[in-house]
């Protein structure tokens, strides 16, 4: 590899990639309240969303989801027997994936939150 290629492959840098863990949380089971807090979370980014995919399971079950993003995508997966929600949110460009944060807080209302960052590429 040429040296400015070495320099160009390990500058590129597509995203930020945020993983999530909600616990004690509320909200669990509502597919539209979830659909709206991801599409909310996303416009807080400045993201924009090109549909969002849930399927639940059952009337008592979780939800398991997708924003899908121009800048990529917000996922969700709920334990409403356990209250518990996890989340990953990667995007690239100029959005924030941390601004989703407060958005999702906001809807989920959850007692303890964990965060991990990783930086792609």
């Amino acid at each position: 590899m040429a040296d400015g290629a070495a320099v160009q492959a390990r500058a590129f840098a597509p995203g930020l990639h945020l993983l999530i863990d909600f616990w004690d949380c509320q909200g669990l089971i509502d597919a539209a309240g979830i659909e709206h807090a991801l599409r909310e979370a996303a416009a807080a980014c400045g993201a924009t969303v090109l549909g969002v995919k849930l399927h639940g399971f059952g009337d008592t079950g979780g939800i398991t989801g997708v924003a899908l993003l121009a800048e990529s995508h917000i996922s969700i997966h709920t334990w409403p027997e356990t209250g518990y929600a996890a989340l990953d949110i990667f995007m690239c460009g100029r959005c924030d994936p941390r601004r989703a944060l407060p958005v999702l807080e906001a809807h989920f209302a959850p007692g303890r939150v964990k965060v991990s960052e990783h930086r792609r590429g």
